[in-house]
Formats: C-alpha cells, structure tokens, sequence
C-alpha cells in the first residue's frame, strides 16, 4: 500500500518525483514576453527568474491541479482581490482612488501569468509602500503623547467589509481611532502612561523594520499565493528561503513548548499544538492564537512581538528545558473587548510517548446503573515508517497502542470504549485504515480520487477483529483528515455511535513539486545558474467514505451532537472561500454492523436532548455557548475608558463560560496557566462532553440489551 501522510497543517502529503514520470511534464515554459515597466530607485523590481516561475506555476496548477481550472477573467478577478486583501486586508493603508486607479488590471491577470508579466503586482505593492511610509510618519506624530479617553465615541475592529477610506483626513481620523483603541488596551492593562507610549513606539519601531525587510521575492510569494490559494486554501507558493524553513521545520517549530507557527500580518500565529508538549499536556495554547509579546521567566519584562518575524520569536521562546517562558495571547475566539491572557509554561523536551496514545477508565451512572467506559485518547494518527519499512517487531504505531490498550481493558472488563479524537489533526492514512481494521473484519475504508478521474479503494485485508464491544468516537471540529476517515469508517458500518462536534472537513491530498527541477527540465534552460526558485504546494486528490461522499466539507456529523463554540463559518474547510466543493462518487462494496440501526440512533438522539433540558450543567454550557456566540459578533468597541472597562469586564465572563467546551484543564487554571513542574498536579475538573460520550455510549449499550 502507498504511504500517505493526512494533516490538517498546510504540510507535504505525498512524495512527488517529476523524474520518474516524464509523461507528466508540462512541456517547455512559454518563453516571457512581460510589459517592460519604469521603476523608481527604490522601487522593489521583479526578477527574469520570477517572471519564468510565474509563467510555470500557471502551467502546472492549470495543468495538474484537482480543480482543473481554466485561466480566465472570472479566476483573474478572485486573483486580484486576494491580492489586495493580501497588501492591505484591513483597508487601513491605499486609498479608494488607489484601489480605483488598479482596476484596469482586474481582468487582465490571466493573460500576465501566462506571459510573465508582473508590472501589476509590483506596481501595486510600491503604491502601498509609499502609502505605508506616509502612514508611518502620522502614527509616529500621533503617538508623541497619550490619548484622551473621556469622549463617548466607538470603533469597529472587524474592517473587513469597510470601505477604503476616500480622502486622507478620513484615513487619518481611521488611524487615530486605530492609535487609540491600542492605546486603551494597554493602559486597561494597568500600564502607565509612560510605558504605554514606549510600548506603541516600539510596536511601531518594529512594524517599519518588518517592512523595510520586505524583498522582492516576498512580494513574488504574496503575489504567487493570491492566484494559488484562489484554486483552494491548501495550494501555495513557497519562495526559496521559505521552502527551506517549510523543509527543515525551522519557522515552524518552537523547541520547548510544543507547537508551530507561522506570521500572520501584525501577529504570529499558532498553527497546530505538538501532542506531548507543554502547550498541549497544559492546554493553554490552541490553534489560530496569535502571539502578541513574548518574557522570560516569571519576572521578566514582556516583550511586544507584533510585527516580528517568526525567526526571530523563535529565538525568544526557546530555551533551556525547565525554564519558564510567559506569552501574551490573542485567542481567535475573544471578544472585541477582550484583552489579551499570559500564559504561562515551563519548557520541557517533548517525548515521544507523551505523543502516543493513552488510556483510562471512568465511570458514569445512567438509569441508576454504573457503567465502566474504557477511554482511549489519540492525539494523532503515527507510525515509525523507518521501522515500519525495516519489518522490526515492535515499531510504535497508533494501531498497535489502541491494540494493547483493548487488550487491556477487555482484562479490566470495561463495558463499552469511547475513542477520543478530539483535536486531532491528523498523521497517517495507513493508521487510520489499520486501525479501522481493529473494529470490523476485512473491509474498504476510504475511497481516493485522482484529478484524472480515477479511484482506488484502500481497505483493510485483516478479517481478525480486535474488539467486538459497544463503542463511541468523540470528535470536534478540529478533528480532521485521518481522524475523519476512521470515524467516517466506523459510521459508515455503524460499527460505533459518533458524538461530539462536526469535524474539520478537509477532504484534500497535497503534493510538493521543487519548482527547480522544473525549470531546469526547461528547453531554453533559463536557469542554468541554478538559481533557487522556491516550491509548490498542489492540492492532486481527495478523500471519499465508502458510502461515496466527500469528507470534504461535510467531514463527519455526529450521530447525537453536541453544543460547540466553533461554527461551520468561522472554522474549517468551510470557512475558506476557495475550498473545493462537496461531492460524491460511487458507494464501495461494504457489509453494515446490524448492531447500531436508525431506531437506536433516534433514541440516543432523544435520550441527550433530555440530559440537555434536565441537567443543570449542560444547560448552562448551553446557555453559555448562546451568549457567547452572540457577544462575539459585536465587533463595535467603545473608546471611553469607563464603557470600555465594563465591556472588558463582561468579555472576560463570557470567555471564561465558553471556555468549558475545551478538554478538561486543571481546576486552578482558570487563566489557561500551566501547572509549574514543580507542583503536584491536580485533578482534572470534569470533562463534560467526554462524561457526556460515556453516558451517550451507555444508552447504547441498554439498546443493545
């Protein structure tokens, strides 16, 4: 069987050796026919190089890309608003008669990918640079003393549906609204005024250094990801020194705490929590949090990181193991008035066992009788493909962990199990079909899609089964690839009840082709320097059950679900414009367990909505979530300091209620601080939706009765 790697992080997913299929090559590059254009000295300029990986980029995602997609004045379009998004996303820095003056290149993108031409991307980019210095020069005015704030006025922080401003005294009075909501929530952080100010100066001391590093290579990215990621959200462009962080883990990863990152306009962001690690064993950090200020130590001074680089916070988070680290974080899910939280962690080496599955038991009483629930968590899907390939006898994997683990509790006579895949992004298709291969005999398991049209099945050919037992999967909507397909599998043979949260929804399989040997392959050979010229990253297949239908967006529904904080529109596949769509081929071949019918499900279903209505904690999770999602969509802040504390203050209450929907946490922890190592941990306050999924699977197992 072929090995792939399914992740819900933007990451390689299948090899791609262009040598050992020469009938895939896309022919010679057109040779570059783009429009000569006049540059200032200190204009950023486009390369001979960029413009033929330009012209081949556009054959390959127009030739081998899933989508199939004609370039066109339709694709054009979507390319140059994702553009502008890209340059200026909050309309903050170009003027309504920029964007205006832009618009004759609006249909005409198609053609310059074709011929190479880049006169469009670039002269955009250097207005926005001229925009940006003259911005710059009224924030440093602005900033010499500190704001007012008695006056009873509001600014809205979601900017994404505004208009760009039309003259420059609407942008500056823009700004000085932007100034000064930054300036509340510093002094909201009891901050004096002094320190206030040397905080917006260095914020802003950094922003003109992040800027004044931007080469024409970073423009080239920007440019190259607005047309790749309008095919769908997991193809990019990676220019040559971020195909080398991408390669070699390093933007990536950060030593000591467990997760990686990436920069995400002022902030960066946190992009998957490392299973093992300190991030995720405390479950403080989450994906999507933006870091905003890094300190060492428990007394050390908190450092502004807004518009660093990522390298460079890299250098600030790690350390030695045992040492304390403090970040400052904005979670995707605050609340406009929300101030950011400090969290706190000691670093530690992240193990290989602290990534593994795990086990425990627990206990939940239902119609006055006690049930004993095997719980088996796994945070990813692994397996040591070196060992895997060297035929070792006991080369770790999930499959073999949960084997033992049934093993183990079948001696503990538990009465049903619930797998735990909450959170878990993904890891080894192969896991995911061996260990389908745990709970039904010899079977297909998902069903893969080439861009050409063709299917293949993959199954499991073992007919032992492992565990013949009542079960449940417990998932949310940051399960995703792998853990989609085997719960997708289970629900589909009915062999266990699925609860919890609808999954991620992503359904898509990615190459990475080295743009190099491409060009080098190249009849003229125009790159005989051997110039590096970066990666690309290729959505060529995606995922179906075996009933036939896509895991793309749809991912899993849950037989009973639960209340969630995350919505279709704001999380997962759904959330991005450019997804590919649902859809659905032909059911593979498959015998249904008889065990879990419609009837059951329907009672299972009737039987939480009753807890959901009688039990006090439940309702008010309920009741919690309700208020939060409708606090979230007011984005509307006040500028008075005596609203805004009481909004501030209200933020608070609602981020701690929703925060319950997350895993369970230590009980003193209401911060998202992590236990010092030097403390004996505590217990774990009660896991609702994993109490929740065991009472749910001991319905189940009174229906079987």
């Amino acid at each position: 069987m072929k090995k792939y790697l399914v992740t819900l992080l933007p990451v390689l997913l299948l090899s791609f050796q262009p040598d050992s299929s020469p009938s895939r090559t896309p022919g010679g590059v057109p040779s570059s026919t783009a429009t000569s254009a006049t540059y200032a000295a200190d204009d950023l300029k486009p390369t001979i190089s960029q413009e033929r990986v330009e012209q081949l980029v556009a054959k390959l995602l127009t030739t081998y890309h899933y989508r199939k997609v004609r370039l066109n004045d339709s694709l054009s379009s979507v390319v140059w608003d994702n553009y502008l998004k890209d340059i200026d996303g909050n309309k903050t820095y170009l003027l309504a008669s920029d964007v205006a003056a832009f618009e004759k290149y609006r249909y005409q993108i198609d053609d310059a990918l074709v011929n190479g031409d880049l006169t469009a991307a670039y002269d955009l980019y250097n207005v926005f640079r001229k925009r940006y210095k003259e911005r710059s020069e009224f924030i440093k005015e602005q900033i010499k003393k500190p704001f007012t704030f008695t006056e009873d006025e509001t600014f809205n922080t979601d900017r994404q549906k505004a208009a760009w401003p039309k003259t420059v005294e609407e942008q500056n009075d823009l700004w000085r609204k932007i100034l000064k909501n930054q300036e509340l929530e510093l002094k909201l952080g009891n901050r004096k005024d002094s320190v206030v100010l040397a905080t917006m100066n260095q914020r802003y001391t950094n922003l003109d250094k992040a800027y004044g590093r931007v080469k024409s290579a970073d423009v080239f990215q920007i440019y190259m990801n607005s047309f790749a990621e309008a095919l769908d959200p997991h193809t990019n462009y990676f220019s040559p020194t971020n195909a080398d962080r991408f390669n070699q883990e390093m933007s990536q990863s950060l030593e000591g705490i467990g997760a990686m990152l990436q920069e995400d306009g002022e902030y960066i962001k946190i992009t998957k929590v490392l299973p093992g690690g300190p991030a995720f064993k405390s479950n403080a950090l989450k994906e999507n949090d933006k870091i905003a200020g890094v300190a060492q130590g428990d007394n050390g001074a908190m450092v502004n990181t807004m518009n660093w680089q990522v390298d460079e916070v890299v250098k600030l988070i790690k350390g030695p193991k045992g040492t304390v680290v403090r970040l400052q974080v904005v979670s995707p899910d605050a609340l406009a008035s929300a101030p950011p939280k400090e969290i706190r962690m000691v670093r530690e080496k992240i193990k290989l066992e602290d990534q593994r599955a795990k086990k425990e038991v627990i206990e939940v009483t239902d119609n006055g009788k006690r049930f004993k629930i095997g719980v088996i968590n796994i945070p990813m899907f692994y397996r040591d493909f070196e060992g895997a390939r060297k035929h070792e006898k006991e080369f770790s994997s999930t499959t073999s962990d949960v084997k033992k683990f049934i093993d183990s509790l079948k001696i503990e006579k538990v009465d049903g199990i619930v797998i735990d895949l909450r959170d878990n992004g993904g890891g080894s298709l192969t896991e995911a079909i061996d260990l389908t291969g745990l709970f039904i005999p010899k079977g297909p398991v998902v069903q893969v899609k080439e861009s050409t049209g063709e299917t293949e099945v993959y199954a499991d050919s073992d007919p032992t089964v492992a565990y013949e037992g009542p079960m449940a999967i417990l998932v949310n909507r940051f399960s995703a690839s792998a853990s989609e397909i085997f719960a997708a599998a289970i629900q589909d043979y009915k062999r266990g009840v699925i609860v919890g949260g609808q999954t991620f929804g992503k359904g898509t399989v990615q190459t990475l082709i080295d743009l190099n040997k491409w060009l080098s392959r190249d009849a003229d050979k125009s790159n005989k320097d051997n110039e590096k010229v970066g990666e690309l990253k290729m959505t060529i297949q995606k995922f179906y059950r075996i009933n036939g239908s896509s895991t793309q967006h749809k991912g899993v529904t849950p037989d009973v679900e639960f209340p969630s904080a995350f919505s279709a529109e704001e999380y997962g596949e759904s959330s991005q414009p450019s997804a590919l769509p649902w859809d659905q081929i032909n059911s593979a071949r498959y015998d249904q367990s008889r065990d879990l019918n419609d009837k059951i499900v329907t009672r299972l279903r009737d039987r939480f909505d009753q807890r959901l209505k009688s039990d006090p904690e439940l309702k008010q999770l309920a009741q919690d979530l309700v208020d939060f999602k409708k606090a979230k969509s007011n984005t509307v802040v006040s500028l008075q300091e005596s609203k805004r504390r009481k909004e501030r203050e209200e933020a608070e209450r609602k981020r701690a209620a929703a925060n319950k929907v997350s895993q369970a946490s230590d009980p003193d922890d209401e911060t998202g601080e992590a236990t010092p190592a030097t403390t004996t941990k505590p217990k774990k306050k009660k896991d609702l939706y994993l109490n929740e999924a065991g009472l749910v699977l001991a319905d189940y197992i009174l229906a079987l009765k």
